[in-house]
């Protein structure tokens, strides 16, 4: 191309493939080609993302090794992808184990397998993460049981046991609504009661209408919620006026202790990263989310 030549115009679809390579390049995360249509913003089809993906490699603003298309020219991905993809594996069994184990808690209703093992990935240092669903009013009672359990009976171990977001039934929906928490919504895996799950999906659709060609999840084989045994015994003891002291007690406790551990944040941000109502508890110090959305806007004028 001479010097002074305009370079050729990306296509829209070609711009978007751009978009979920950019996101997942975060993660050093190389996608099949498959991958890269459920994550496509917009319905199309297969064939045209395989087709674009071509061109792109061609036309060296992407890169391929084998099945997989990546940003960088880093074979190393490849290699890691697949050590997270095996590790993930080994890891899903004891997830479900301990979701199970979660649902029999008092007050919780749905628990989802959400974080990277969702998304069929685990790093040496990456920890199983739950999303929990509750009775509304007894969150922090929920909440608290299971920390407790987790401190003395798991060593406050978070590699098998990370339960860092709970909503209630009646506070189903997601605040915040960008690509980010699309993308991890949709890959949320339903361990106990389908349900609710569903009932999650109808209440924040804009996720699934965010990425329409993500496949749906199947319910059938998930356990239902049921009331039994000490959780029923316990759910009739604090269904009163002491349980709601618990949980108002519980949350305020847990928010006192929050606050002086991240007293480093400014009001927006704990309530960004540590956001605690009584109908929802979220606690992602860490802030994947305004990292990567950060890192999305950067390079979003780049590839437009």
């Amino acid at each position: 191309m001479p010097a002074d030549a305009t370079p050729p115009v990306a296509e829209p679809v070609e711009i978007e493939i751009l978009k979920v390579l950019h996101y997942f390049k975060v993660f050093s995360w190389p996608l099949a080609a498959e991958e890269v249509w459920i994550y496509y913003r917009g319905s199309v089809a297969q064939l045209t993302i395989r087709q674009s993906l071509d061109q792109l490699v061609r036309s060296g603003k992407i890169f391929q090794f084998g099945i997989y298309y990546q940003l960088s020219d880093v074979a190393e991905w490849v290699d890691m992808r697949s050590d997270y993809n095996q590790r993930a594996d080994q890891f899903m069994p004891v997830a479900k184990r301990m979701a199970k184990l979660i649902g029999s808690f008092p007050f919780i209703r749905g628990v989802f397998i959400s974080g990277s093992l969702s998304k069929n990935a685990m790093g040496p240092t990456s920890d199983i993460d739950f999303f929990m669903i509750t009775e509304p009013g007894r969150l922090w009672v929920a909440r608290t049981l299971l920390v407790l359990f987790k401190r003395i009976f798991l060593l406050n171990s978070h590699k098998y046991f990370c339960i860092n977001y709970f909503i209630d039934t009646d506070h189903l929906i997601i605040k915040e609504r960008n690509i980010f928490t699309a993308v991890e919504m949709v890959t949320m895996l339903p361990m106990y009661d389908g349900e609710w799950y569903m009932e999650f999906r109808t209440a924040n659709r804009w996720a699934w209408e965010m990425l329409p060609n993500f496949p749906e999840k199947t319910v059938e084989s998930v356990p239902r919620h049921q009331k039994k045994g000490i959780k029923k015994i316990v759910e009739w003891l604090l269904s009163g006026s002491l349980g709601e002291w618990l949980d108002i007690w519980a949350m305020q406790v847990t928010v006192a202790f929050w606050r002086r551990k991240f007293s480093h944040f400014d009001d927006i941000t704990f309530e960004f990263a540590i956001r605690s109502k009584r109908y929802e508890s979220k606690h992602h110090p860490l802030q994947y989310q305004r990292q990567v959305m950060k890192v999305l806007n950067d390079v979003e004028g780049l590839v437009s």
